[in-house]
């Protein structure tokens, strides 16, 4: 396999040891469908590659990424807490944001989570062309931008 990512993550149990995960790139099978290899070693069961098929190559790259996500969260060493990135920055990491568009409307919202239900937000906040919603602990549940065009960057209008 041909690797376009990997991490090492550390498993600390004595001795410690590393657990390596490593994404392939993807190739067209005879059927016309893409597929994705993709390995973890060093957890118990992940020994050899594996691959998952989708639609398009990007499609098979989600899904070897979802899939390694899957394995490594449902592990028992996740569980038990012996899984760690070593390299993982201090505070706060990274964390995924749900943007949906409305170019009709010119209208824009960021969820920090994945589904904000109606009446969720208890508190909001406007400030020129940004509403701002919290939730009923003070959390800051999404942003809507009224101006979408003009303040979402392009690579998020889509």
């Amino acid at each position: 396999m041909y690797e376009i990512a990997h991490r090492v993550l550390a498993l600390r149990t004595d001795p410690p040891r590393d657990v390596v995960v490593a994404i392939g790139v993807p190739y067209e099978e005879p059927t016309g469908e893409w597929s994705c290899p993709y390995r973890i070693d060093g957890l118990a069961g992940w020994e050899h590659e594996r691959k998952v098929t989708g639609l398009d190559s990007l499609e098979a790259v989600e899904l070897a990424m979802a899939m390694v996500r899957a394995a490594l969260a449902g592990s028992h060493e996740a569980k038990e807490g012996l899984l760690t990135w070593d390299d993982e920055p201090a505070g706060q990491r990274a964390q995924t944001v749900y943007v949906s568009w409305d170019k009709l409307r010119n209208i824009a919202y960021i969820a920090m989570k994945h589904e904000v239900v109606p009446g969720e937000a208890v508190r909001q906040f406007v400030a020129e062309d940004i509403v701002l919603d919290y939730g009923d602990a003070g959390q800051l549940l999404g942003l809507e931008l009224i101006d979408a065009e003009r303040l979402l960057p392009a690579e998020m209008r889509i």
